[in-house]
């Protein structure tokens, strides 16, 4: 993404060693990116940047909140996030070959000409990572505030009646049996 200068960094200034970096993340930070299905967000990434000779170790750390739509009622629902994501990027003469080859997300090559590192990708990578896949309320909170209780009703509705398990294999019986004459008879 061109024109977001705050997730530039200037590696080529910096000393070898840590250097620390924070990164406060609003809805602002993804309209960019699209249309989101998230919103209100309220992110921090700290970004853990270990400078080498030859190559950099990057650990960013997400946190913050969120608020998604709930697959299950459809309701907004504030998710907290948290994770940590590892990348090594290696300085080399020839970056766009060696990005095409590599195989490892984790692993990303920059040309030796090259002064700046934009992180903004990454980060907005890692935040949608950071986001469960599954979005709902645990068990224990269904019906709760962040609930629509209509949905959940109709939901409730809409269930399968539960069966007794013996009585649905006993019609199956029959047909075992027949098989097992017809095999007989052969």
């Amino acid at each position: 993404m061109i024109g977001r200068r705050e997730y530039d960094i200037a590696f080529v200034g910096l000393k070898p060693g840590e250097h620390d970096f924070s990164y406060e993340i609003g809805d602002e930070f993804f309209s960019l990116y699209g249309t989101q299905d998230f919103k209100n967000v309220k992110s921090q990434v700290k970004l853990k940047l270990e400078k080498k000779t030859s190559f950099m170790l990057l650990k960013f750390e997400v946190f913050g909140s969120v608020e998604v739509e709930c697959d299950r009622c459809g309701n907004l629902l504030p998710m907290q996030l948290w994770d940590e994501f590892k990348m090594v990027v290696k300085l080399v003469e020839n970056p766009e070959e060696m990005n095409d080859q590599e195989e490892d997300p984790d692993v990303y090559y920059l040309g030796r000409t090259e002064s700046h590192l934009h992180v903004a990708d990454w980060i907005y990578e890692f935040i949608i990572l950071s986001m469960p896949m599954t979005r709902m309320c645990s068990e224990e909170k269904i019906g709760g505030p962040h609930c629509n209780l209509a949905v959940l009703e109709q939901l409730q509705k809409m269930q399968p009646e539960e069966h007794n398990a013996s009585a649905l294999w006993k019609g199956l019986d029959q047909f075992k049996k027949k098989e097992k004459i017809k095999k007989s008879n052969k």
